[in-house]
């Protein structure tokens, strides 16, 4: 029969008998190191966040269109007319004028700030709750409550957009949703991977990027389906099962037992890793001998604590500014591509598809290549590879047009790919204390370098090499920050700072100096 004394009574044996000091990682492998059903359901269910996310964050494509229209009166309208110039009696939509906010409230000849000002409200939102919301996850909320807030937040902005009366008040909710929105992609990353062993953590991080795929995918098929509606019904759509997923969550996922562990309360993790713990020996380790050093931790902080530790310490501050420089490149293709599309010579309806179905394999190469290759060669190869084939679209366009959207795709694709080892990267790099704050600085260099890209798209339009000259320039450069930092692959993910520098010390040769 199992012992039911208390897991954490480890001090009444002799000094001869009790077990030497393990670290956290080593404990929560003893527990979790194996991959069961219900850590499997646990990590798909939290990556599912994913899908709601790309949801939002591509919606406008739809709801924010200029539907196409027709003459009336053919003896004052033709086909080349400008709307403008027309007599509202001379002309009128293909469909109800209620599909779109454009028509709805009649914008078809506002200036282009009054119809881009919705979509430019979404991504300010995204980048100040980045910053406003960066350090919650790991400082107070915790990875499950930050989640679970950010969907809340993001859904329920979502519902009352339904409601907009005008272009003013429909961009006030779209910061509100950017604002929410800003977090959920990094929370579901770090707590998918905290919930599972080493051996499986780059695989479940990939899940995360298939699932943000499906969203990006499932929207036309959505808008297809309620075509001819409201564009209030296609908020309805992705709104209420967001809430519904809410209910899931917090239900059938536990918080990070490494967060639990960091904060002090190691009572809530030990009851949690005996939920999901693999072997029967597991239910009865004693946690009293966990070697992670608490009084480095200051419970009383405030928010912005995990900022000023990854800027006081300068390895820190390196390794920060390294990946967010390679994000910033990174985050102007991925942006940008598919917004450049109308500049080639391409259909723009095959051209975006064939953009959105190329996440996909990159998805798969990094779900498949995870385990076996280097985090930042891989990322290297990729940066370099989509900026050459984003230079080679200029090249191309003045050579040979009809291979302009090769070169395109396979820009884009390297971008999705290094996108995805980027963030994987990020995650492996910095202890649990820190790296939900560290992930989310990261995610903010991607939508920064995304906000570049539409002014580069419209200059772009007279001379390609403005907007894909600079795109494989950027990229490209971006990406070599990289070359000086440590290798995570197959690492031991540390909790603390005390304990990665530990660790660096150790190594004795690390590529970037430890110091305090």
């Amino acid at each position: 029969m199992a012992d039911s004394t208390p897991l954490l009574s480890d001090s009444d044996k002799p000094p001869e008998l009790k077990r030497p000091p393990r670290s956290l990682d080593e404990t929560i492998e003893r527990c979790i190191g194996g991959f069961g059903w219900l850590q499997i359901f646990q990590a798909i269910l939290v990556s599912l966040a994913w899908v709601f996310d790309a949801q939002q964050t591509f919606i406008s494509v739809f709801t924010d269109a200029e539907p196409s229209w027709h003459c009336t009166d053919e003896s004052v309208c033709n086909s080349f007319s400008n709307i403008c110039q027309l007599p509202k009696s001379s002309w009128s939509w293909d469909w109800p004028a209620h599909t779109s906010i454009i028509s709805e409230w009649g914008h078809q000849c506002s200036t282009s700030f009054i119809t881009g000002l919705p979509a430019s409200s979404f991504f300010m939102g995204c980048l100040v709750g980045g910053l406003v919301l960066a350090t919650l996850a790991d400082s107070t909320l915790g990875r499950k409550n930050m989640l679970l807030f950010s969907c809340l937040m993001m859904s329920l902005s979502s519902i009352l957009t339904v409601f907009s009366s005008n272009i003013w008040i429909y961009s006030s909710l779209r910061f509100i949703n950017g604002f929410g929105r800003a977090t959920v992609g990094t929370c579901a990353l770090v707590l998918s991977t905290e919930l599972v062993g080493k051996r499986w953590r780059g695989k479940v991080g990939v899940v995360g990027f298939f699932c943000f795929t499906l969203g990006f995918l499932s929207l036309p098929v959505m808008a297809y389906v309620n075509r001819g509606s409201s564009w209030r019904t296609l908020y309805l759509w992705i709104s209420v099962p967001t809430i519904l997923y809410c209910i899931l969550v917090h239900f059938l996922v536990p918080e990070s037992p490494r967060w639990l562990f960091v904060k002090g309360r190691k009572e809530e993790a030990v009851t949690t890793l005996k939920g999901m713990a693999q072997t029967a020996s597991a239910l009865t380790m004693s946690f009293s001998n966990v070697l992670i050093e608490q009084e480095s931790l200051d419970d009383n902080v405030d928010i912005y604590s995990s900022i000023r530790i990854l800027l006081n310490k300068r390895w820190a501050a390196q390794r920060l500014s390294a990946v967010m420089v390679t994000g910033f490149g990174i985050g102007m293709v991925y942006y940008g591509m598919p917004l450049s599309l109308g500049n080639l010579s391409v259909n723009l309806y095959l051209g975006v598809t064939l953009n959105a179905l190329s996440e996909l394999p990159a998805s798969l190469i990094t779900f498949f290549l995870i385990g076996k290759i280097n985090r930042k060669d891989s990322i290297l190869g990729f940066t370099i590879l989509s900026g050459v084939c984003s230079v080679l679209c200029v090249v191309m366009g003045r050579v040979w047009p009809s291979l302009q959207i090769a070169t395109e795709l396979i820009s884009f694709f390297s971008a999705c790919a290094a996108f995805n080892m980027a963030l994987i990267y990020t995650l492996e790099l910095f202890p649990t204390c820190v790296r939900n704050s560290a992930l989310s600085m990261v995610r903010q260099a991607l939508v920064f370098g995304g906000v570049f890209s539409p002014l580069l798209v419209a200059a772009g339009r007279k001379n390609n090499l403005i907007s894909f000259g600079v795109f494989g320039i950027a990229i490209g450069i971006c990406g070599l920050p990289l070359i000086g930092l440590p290798e995570t692959k197959g690492g031991i993910i540390c909790d603390t700072i005390d304990e990665e520098e530990h660790k660096q010390n150790q190594k004795g040769a690390a590529a970037i100096p430890i110091l305090a």
